[in-house]
C-alpha cells in the first residue's frame, strides 16, 4: 500500500465505522480495499496510475454517483476539499464536509459561504487559516498506530518522509543532515509531475551532492514504517501551512521524535521538548538535534497512540454525525475544538 494522507484517513474512518455496527457507501476507485459497500467512480486512483491530468471530470463522477445513491445513506461525509461544495448545494442529505487540504486562497470564504454542510477541520491551525470560513468543528485525524513498529535502539540517521516538492522542504532537510553530520534517509515517490522534475533538478539535485543522503523511494507501509522506528528522528521542515502532519504521529507512534519547522498545525502535534523539537530554519534544527538523545521514545509511543487514535477519531465524527441527524439546520450543536492536543 502506497502512501495517501486523506485515503489512508478515509479508510480508517470507514473501517472503524463499520466496525461498530454503521452500513458504510464508500465512493472512491475500484482499487480501493476499505470495508463497506463499495461504488467505484475511476478504475483506479489517479495517483496510483500516476496520471498527470485534470482530476475535474473525476470529482464530477463522483458527486453524480453520489447523488444518484443518496437515498441509501442518512448522512453523506465528504472529503473532497473545495468539490464539497457542490455536493453538499445538491443534496437532500445532511452533509458533513471535511477539509484536508490548504484553505489560504483568495475566495474562499466566498465559494463556501452559506453552504448547507457542517463543515470540519483537521487541527486548530487548520480551522484559523486566512480563508474566512467559519468551521463548525475541529477533528484531528486518527489512524491506527498501536502496531507500528517499535524503535528503542535507533541509528544515527536522519529520516525525511513526503513529497519532493518546495512546500515540504526537502532542500532544507538535506542542510539539517548537512549540519548535523548524520546521514538523511529519503523515503519519497520519485517526481512525475513537470513541476516537480524540474524543481528536483534545479534545487534537490544539487543539495544531494552536498550531504550524506540515501534516496529509499517511495516505500510500501511496513517497509517505511520501519525505517520510521529505526531513525534517530523525523525531519519535517515544512514551509507551508501543514493542515496536520500525519508522518509526524506516525513517526512518534514508532518512537521517533520530531525535529520540526512550527508550520501550521505541526505545534498541535509535536510537543516541544517533549515528542520532539521545533526550529525556524535548518540551523535551529540541527541544532536541536543535539538534545533529541534526551527524550522518552516510550513515553513519545505511548501517548501519541492515545492521542490521535481511529478511535479516538472515529468517536468525534459519530458525535457530528447524531447532532447533524437531530437537526441539520443547527450547525452549533457539536464542540468545536478537538482536546487530543
Amino acid at each position: 500500500m502506497a502512501y495517501g494522507g486523506t485515503e489512508r484517513i478515509v479508510h480508517e474512518l470507514s473501517r472503524e465505522l463499520a466496525a461498530r455496527g454503521h452500513e458504510v457507501v464508500l465512493f472512491a476507485s475500484g482499487d480501493s480495499e476499505a470495508p463497506g459497500r463499495h461504488v467505484h467512480t475511476v478504475p483506479i486512483s489517479l495517483r496510483a496510475a500516476n496520471l498527470d491530468v485534470d482530476p475535474s471530470a473525476a470529482y464530477l463522477r463522483t458527486i453524480q454517483a453520489v447523488l444518484a445513491d443518496e437515498d441509501s445513506v442518512d448522512v453523506i461525509h465528504t472529503h473532497l476539499d473545495f468539490w464539497n461544495a457542490p455536493l453538499a448545494r445538491a443534496a437532500r442529505r445532511p452533509v458533513v464536509a471535511t477539509f484536508h487540504g490548504r484553505l489560504d486562497y483568495p475566495d474562499v470564504a466566498a465559494v463556501l459561504a452559506g453552504l448547507p454542510a457542517h463543515l470540519v477541520a483537521i487541527s486548530r491551525a487548520h480551522a484559523e487559516q486566512p480563508s474566512g470560513v467559519q468551521f463548525d468543528s475541529v477533528v484531528y485525524n486518527g489512524l491506527s498506530l498501536q502496531d507500528m513498529p517499535f524503535g528503542n535502539t535507533p541509528t544515527e540517521d536522519l529520516v525525511f518522509v513526503g513529497r519532493m516538492t518546495p512546500d515540504k522542504g526537502i532542500v532544507d532537510a538535506i542542510e539539517v543532515a548537512r549540519l548535523s553530520g548524520r546521514r538523511l534517509r529519503i523515503v519519497a515517490k520519485e517526481p512525475y509531475l513537470q513541476d516537480e522534475r524540474d524543481y528536483y533538478e534545479a534545487e534537490v539535485r544539487p543539495a544531494l551532492q552536498r550531504a550524506d543522503v540515501e534516496e529509499l523511494g517511495e516505500l510500501g507501509q511496513d517497509d517505511r514504517d520501519r525505517v520510521l522506528a529505526s531513525s534517530f528522528a523525523l525531519v519535517m521542515p515544512s514551509v507551508w501551512p501543514e493542515p496536520f502532519g500525519l508522518t509526524a504521529i506516525e513517526a512518534m507512534a514508532c518512537g521517533t521524535p520530531v525535529v520540526a519547522r512550527p508550520s501550521g498545525a505541526i505545534p498541535e502535534l509535536v510537543r516541544e521538548g517533549r515528542d520532539g523539537f521545533l526550529g525556524s530554519d535548518a540551523r535551529e534544527m540541527a541544532a536541536a538535534l543535539e538534545q533529541v538523545g534526551s527524550l522518552d521514545r516510550e513515553r513519545i509511543r505511548r501517548e501519541v497512540i492515545d492521542r490521535f487514535s481511529a478511535s479516538r477519531m472515529a468517536d468525534r465524527y459519530e458525535e457530528i454525525y447524531r447532532a447533524v441527524l437531530a437537526d441539520p439546520a443547527d450547525r452549533s450543536a457539536v464542540v468545536a475544538s478537538d482536546a487530543a492536543a
